[in-house]
């Protein structure tokens, strides 16, 4: 069994009992943690020097659409509806199992590169069951540690077809999932299912799904918000059916009322948040700041590369400073005075590391730095002319650190990245792969950078 030690590093542990150790020692026995603190003996074990080094738990990006990785700020400048009818009423439509493969395996590439061990794809992209083995198979490929939640397309109906909201998750597929590359959940790869839930399907459609993946024992995730609910009064039926509970997260959200957010939160449903996207397309505030109110705290996610970048880092700062905004202008308005800081930057960092692994019921696996747990994590370089003199470790992270500071990442015990380059042999042909299947895909659709919006939505009428 390979045995590391890392060595005299500045270590946030983001666990409670370990506390931050500055300098601190991390013993990695094969794919765990063996032990943490100061002065660790390890003979014959390699030995990492980590004096120059920040070493944090892996980030988990708790939600993220990865078979968009080729559709690169392309949805920059659309509302949500503009969204939904280019890319999921258009463009989604030309995707062929090999696009979804080379768009997963270059977006979860990338995930190493800005420090994610842990990613949630999920993958609503999936007409066939061609499309979800090519999404599977470059999460495995890419070496990631992945939530592959299981979805479903949402094109337009063609003559004679149901709309996809009336369409209940298919059983057979995720049975046969769970029989083929999930069979085991002591793997790097893990299952959900992506659901529609009751704001995009009817409430027949919600409650088959809800009972399906209740049955089977899964994360039922789904998005909340964006336009006219299909079923209004579905949460109603829902609660009401006991199928509510700690199995459910919520996507966004932002169109809860207040009392049943309170309730969601006290049956234990957790909440992803993806709050650079939500600000700009218009799905309104994140709720960043009203689940604190409830005691309770988001999970975090990229959600599109077509819209924002991939780097989790940048997700905290977004969601911490909204919300302080927002915190801050309610003070001045009640006081006329100035606050203090309502965040504070281990809280931000804790939404995506700690949150991450309780969203997917890993708490006794990933999120922190402890022993018996997971070795994934990121060496971020101190020294970095951005971040030197490091004053505050924490505050380093999650205010100035970037994807230039990621040095190494490891998953599983397994260098990733090592020395700032991402180690995957290929990477230049994934390059140029994913360049030729995203110009097609535009291609067939007439996008170019400079379509107006009465270009776009005359050759969407056209289609």
């Amino acid at each position: 069994m390979r045995r590391l030690l890392i060595q005299n590093a500045t270590v946030i542990t983001m666990d409670r009992q370990q506390g931050d150790l500055r300098p601190g020692d991390v013993l990695i026995e094969g794919d765990r943690i063996a032990a943490v603190g100061r002065g660790i003996h390890a003979p014959e074990a390699e030995i990492l020097d980590g004096s120059a080094f920040i070493l944090i738990p892996g980030l988990i990006n708790a939600h993220l659409h990865t078979w968009q990785t080729g559709l690169r700020a392309v949805s920059a400048n659309w509302t949500l509806l503009e969204y939904f009818r280019w890319v999921h009423a258009g463009l989604a439509t030309r995707f062929q199992p090999e696009d979804i493969r080379i768009g997963t395996l270059a977006g979860a590439l990338n995930q190493i590169h800005c420090g994610t061990t842990t990613l949630v794809d999920w993958c609503h992209n999936n007409p066939t069951p061609a499309h979800t083995d090519a999404g599977i198979e470059g999460l495995r490929e890419s070496g990631i540690r992945g939530a592959f939640f299981h979805g479903s397309p949402k094109p337009d109906p063609k003559p004679g077809e149901k709309h996809f909201s009336e369409i209940p998750h298919p059983r057979g597929e995720v049975e046969r999932l769970m029989r083929g590359p999930f069979a085991s959940r002591d793997q790097l790869l893990t299952l959900g299912l992506a659901i529609l839930g009751p704001h995009y399907s009817t409430l027949e459609v919600s409650l088959t799904d809800f009972r399906l993946a209740r049955e089977l024992g899964l994360v039922a995730s789904m998005h909340q918000g964006g336009g006219a609910a299909k079923t209004p009064g579905g949460w109603d039926v829902l609660e009401r059916e006991g199928l509510v509970g700690g199995y459910v997260n919520i996507v966004h959200g932002n169109d809860l009322e207040d009392d049943r957010l309170a309730r969601f939160v006290k049956s234990g449903v957790t909440f992803s948040v993806a709050p650079e996207n939500e600000m700009a397309q218009g799905h309104g505030h994140p709720i960043t700041g009203r689940l604190r109110k409830l005691g309770a705290a988001p999970s975090l996610g990229v959600d599109l590369e077509s819209v924002i970048s991939g780097d989790m880092l940048t997700v905290a700062r977004m969601a911490m400073e909204h919300q302080r905004a927002l915190d801050n202008a309610e003070y001045r308005a009640a006081t006329g005075g100035i606050p203090a800081s309502t965040i504070t930057v281990r809280e931000a960092l804790s939404w995506i590391t700690v949150e991450g692994a309780r969203m997917l019921g890993m708490q006794d696996r990933l999120g922190t730095i402890a022993p018996g747990k997971q070795a994934d994590l990121v060496l971020i370089r101190a020294d970095a002319l951005n971040l030197w003199p490091v004053h505050d470790p924490v505050a380093t992270v999650v205010m100035q650190a970037s994807v230039a500071n990621i040095d190494s990442v490891m998953i599983a015990g397994e260098w990733r990245k090592r020395d700032g380059k991402v180690l995957y042999a290929g990477l230049d042909r994934v390059k140029a792969d994913l360049l030729r299947s995203a110009t097609r895909i535009l291609s067939e659709l007439g996008w170019r950078p400079e379509t107006t919006r009465e270009e776009a939505a005359a050759r969407m009428a056209a289609q």
